[in-house]
């Protein structure tokens, strides 16, 4: 469903300990909402919560949580993180994103 990067599962799990989470127990909470320049926009935080509406996936040993509504827009997508000078942080590799926005989180299919 959704693939995390070597990158992205190392700064996740440093990023969630320094707010509390446990990135053995706990999820990045990824998903999809109306908004941004491109008409969709991602949502990405941390949660150690499961909502009935949730669907739980685990890729490279990291658990990637997503409410059901979201998941037709993130199949095939692969989570990555770019840092240093030039990086944006973490980025969405969507292959259901017919334009990406220049900042890379908006979207629109």
């Amino acid at each position: 469903m959704i693939q995390v990067s070597d990158q992205a599962k190392s700064k996740a799990a440093q990023l969630m300990a320094e707010e509390g989470f446990n990135p053995e127990t706990d999820y990045i909470r990824v998903g999809v909402k109306s908004g941004g320049c491109s008409g969709l926009e991602y949502v990405l935080k941390f949660d150690n919560v499961k909502n009935e509406t949730d669907q739980i996936f685990e890729h490279n040993g990291v658990r990637v949580i997503i409410e059901k509504k979201s998941i037709l827009y993130l199949a095939g997508t692969t989570l990555e993180y770019s840092g240093g000078l030039n990086g944006k942080g973490f980025i969405f590799n969507n292959p259901n994103a017919a334009r990406t926005c220049g900042c890379g989180e908006s979207f629109s299919l």
